[in-house]
């Protein structure tokens, strides 16, 4: 491989909530990153999936009661659209439609795709980035890429 980020890897940028599919239409030595597609769920808070208070149970006999967690329903949703990222990769993987990947992600994210994904994905990994960069513009999103690609060569 070159020295820079190969035309036509694909670079995903994720965090709990945004999946940006970008590719590099550009070439090894000047990376030009486009949208090739913008997945975003709704994941309300973790404060508004409490519909109530905790429930409580009681313990027995005694006069004593427990609280009880509510569910993580926040954590749960952000799994799951890891899961669904995962799936969309290795559609397209199997299809023939990346060589390459660059994944950037919060490391939640990250590590739960890494559980996820599928060996013909994982195969065509590059980089990963433990970073979110699901807020900054394309031209700080390229940057970005190209240092750590620098730095992982």
């Amino acid at each position: 491989m070159g020295k820079g980020v190969p035309n036509g890897t694909w670079v995903l940028i994720a965090d709990g909530e945004k999946a940006l599919y970008l590719v590099n239409e550009g070439d090894e030595q000047d990376i030009h990153l486009t949208v090739r597609h913008k997945d975003e769920q709704e994941n309300p808070q973790a404060q508004d999936w409490a519909a109530n208070r905790p429930g409580r149970f009681n313990d027995g006999p005694s006069v004593h009661r427990s609280a009880v967690d509510d569910t993580d329903w926040h954590q749960l949703e952000k799994e799951r659209f890891a899961s669904d990222i995962a799936d969309d990769l290795y559609k397209s993987a199997h299809a023939g439609d990346f060589d390459h990947l660059i994944i950037a992600a919060s490391r939640p994210v990250l590590s739960t795709l890494r559980k996820e994904l599928h060996s013909e994905v994982t195969d065509r990994v590059i980089l990963d980035i433990p970073k979110v960069l699901t807020n900054h513009g394309l031209d700080e999103i390229e940057k970005a890429i190209v240092r750590e690609y620098a730095e992982a060569a």
